[in-house]
């Protein structure tokens, strides 16, 4: 694949709202992008596992939609009641998880997270977030990893850096 391409398809991708995420990004540069075989002799997801993953990514993207824009708590219905969290700031369990961020949308009412794109990966959904509190704030660049069984959000894991007034070099962090 040449550099053009895969420039077009992340275009196309983004146009779409589900650009390919850092993970797949990565990969893709590590296998080597002028190459289009297939170089790991993995066979093709089937049909039915594509669809769930789909059903993984549309879940998440609806859960994160409502929880974290509209605000509205009734979005983490689809968190499992032992929800395990990685977050070292965010005890496990839903309720825990929901009344932390309910008491923290009270404070920061403007708070918006605008997911930039998404990739599936069997049961894991990643979201590359741009996360502000108003729009006043820069915010914060945003990794999240959603772990989903049996249409429930089980697990969660995430990286968080906070948006520069300034950088290095013009590239941007979405």
């Amino acid at each position: 694949m040449t550099a053009a391409t895969h420039r077009q398809r992340r275009q196309t991708a983004r146009a779409k709202g589900t650009a390919a995420a850092l993970a797949v990004i990565a990969a893709l540069t590590l296998a080597g992008c002028g190459s289009s075989s297939d170089t790991d002799g993995a066979a093709p997801q089937s049909a039915q596992a594509q669809s769930t993953q789909e059903a993984n990514r549309a879940l998440v993207l609806e859960f994160y939609d409502g929880f974290f824009n509209r605000h509205d708590p009734a979005a983490a219905s689809v968190i499992a009641e032992n929800y395990k969290q990685h977050n070292p700031q965010v005890p496990d369990g839903k309720a825990a998880f929901v009344d932390l961020l309910t008491a923290n949308f009270a404070k920061n009412p403007n708070s918006n997270a605008t997911v930039v794109r998404s990739a599936v990966d069997g049961d894991l959904v990643y979201l590359h977030v741009h996360s502000t509190n108003g729009p006043d704030d820069s915010g914060q660049a945003i990794v999240d990893i959603f772990r989903v069984d049996n249409g429930a959000i089980v697990e969660h894991w995430d990286v968080i850096q906070p948006v520069p007034q300034t950088a290095a070099n013009s590239n941007t962090m979405f």
